[in-house]
């Protein structure tokens, strides 16, 4: 019912399949000093050869399949010695300087902030960073996986240490951002006191509704931008409500601090966000809306996502360039009963190139011929589609490209870079097209070398 919703959607505009189609970098000009250079020139070499065999392995399956099981496996607790990062230094060594810089940006703030001045010289707006802790729930198994799971929750205590260390860390990040970076939160981050109040459908503790406050407040200060992440579906019904409240206080006169993320592959997306699209409009505040597809195939309950991968191309396409036209899900267009569109700002962080240059295609159209749309950027992981970033860098002005990037210690990030190696065995087309432009800017440089002897 729901995909059949979305397809109906992207039909709106009879514009709409053309968009899709026609899909390429062509309808903007090329800027830069260098405009016949690949857009992967730009990329340091040592960076390059990295990239190249981390997508040398998730575009093979016979060598993704044992890196993730591995992965999974040192991501357990009371591991043997030489599987153990914590004890292990020489272990620890080569997962930093090898799958972890790949994919994360530091280990500490200082860390994390070299990474983020060398994504700005590269050319990208700014740096989206989260703190790599959270909870997930596995609905195949019934378990839940986190750090500081087992420990449970005291609720009798005054102050919860989990959630006093989190909102600590979380602030510090905030000190490290510049006006336009954004900071994205995984509440479930935060301990067992709030996955326990969010899986009960109960409000979040106070101790972590003020902390949210005080985080929302200094990035308004900052000039940057707050995302609350989507997590696994026994949470996410709170964390949409949480993030809807603090919209509502954050989100006014001009200001879009706070962003909630809506996955494209559950089939309840188009009618949670229809509830906050009308929200918005009745409240008179902005609606931060984060799209992505999802992320967590592997632990959601199967029965909750679309059919197949085109049911959700179809959803995210629908929503981003419905967004784009400002009709969707009856808000804006000309149909009898639609309701006015409210303000929204949209970041659409996906590694399709399909919707993404569509996308880009339809917003500079509207922009072009003077037609209405929403303010829009564009974001890829770290490490990941750097084909598509940079060649979207390369057209230049709006809408601006930034990277997600994790923080933390290598133990805590083990299990995002599980999950990524994870949500890649899904997607070994595309990890097999950016296998192919990397393998072909390093030969180009290898040519250039014995071309010009050095």
């Amino acid at each position: 019912m729901a995909s059949t919703a979305c397809k109906r959607l992207s039909a709106q505009s009879p514009s709409g399949a053309s968009v899709l189609r026609g899909s390429s970098l062509s309808h903007l000009k090329r800027v830069g000093p260098d405009k016949d250079a690949p857009p992967l020139s730009v990329l340091p070499t040592g960076l390059l050869c990295r990239s190249l065999v981390a997508s040398a392995v998730t575009s093979t399956p016979w060598l993704l399949t044992p890196a993730i099981s591995f992965l999974s496996y040192i991501c357990r607790p009371r591991r043997p010695f030489l599987l153990d990062v914590r004890r292990n230094r020489a272990l620890a060594w080569l997962m930093k300087q090898t799958v972890y810089k790949q994919f994360c940006a530091g280990e500490t703030l200082a860390e994390t902030r070299a990474t983020m001045g060398r994504m700005r010289d590269m050319g990208f707006r700014g740096t989206i960073i989260t703190l790599a802790t959270e909870t997930v729930f596995d609905h195949g198994k019934n378990r839940v996986h986190g750090l500081g799971v087992e420990s449970g929750a005291d609720k009798r205590a005054a102050i919860c240490p989990a959630i006093a260390s989190w909102r600590k860390r979380i602030l510090e990040a905030v000190e490290i951002l510049s006006e336009g970076d954004q900071l994205a939160v995984k509440i479930t981050g935060a301990g067992p006191l709030v996955t326990e109040a969010l899986a009960a459908g109960e409000l979040l503790p106070l101790q972590m509704l003020d902390a949210l406050d005080e985080i929302s407040t200094r990035c308004k200060a900052q000039k940057a931008h707050m995302l609350i992440d989507a997590e696994s579906q026994l949470y996410q019904l709170g964390i949409l409500r949480a993030g809807l409240e603090l919209m509502q206080k954050y989100n006014r006169d001009g200001h879009t601090v706070i962003y909630n993320t809506y996955q494209a592959y559950l089939k309840s997306t188009p009618a949670s966000l229809a509830e906050q699209l009308a929200a918005a409009l009745d409240g008179g505040f902005t609606l931060g809306l984060k799209l992505v597809r999802g992320a967590y195939l592997a632990t959601d309950k199967r029965s909750l996502m679309h059919d197949s991968k085109q049911d959700t191309d179809d959803a995210y396409n629908a929503i981003a360039l419905g967004a784009l036209r400002q009709c969707l899900l009856g808000f804006g267009g000309t149909d009898e009963g639609a309701r006015p569109f409210p303000s929204v700002r949209l970041i659409l962080a996906s590694h399709n190139r399909e919707s993404v240059l569509a996308a880009h295609k339809l917003h500079t159209q509207r922009l072009e011929q003077g037609l209405k749309t929403v303010p829009v950027v564009f974001a890829q992981l770290q490490g990941m589609s750097d084909s598509l970033s940079f060649g979207l860098l390369r057209l230049g002005g709006a809408p601006e490209v930034y990277k997600c990037s994790t923080w933390g210690s290598l133990d805590e990030c083990l299990g995002y870079l599980a999950r990524r190696a994870a949500e890649n065995r899904d997607a070994a087309s595309r990890t097999r097209d950016e296998y192919a432009v990397l393998k072909a800017e390093a030969w180009r440089r290898l040519r250039r070398v014995f071309a010009t002897g050095r």
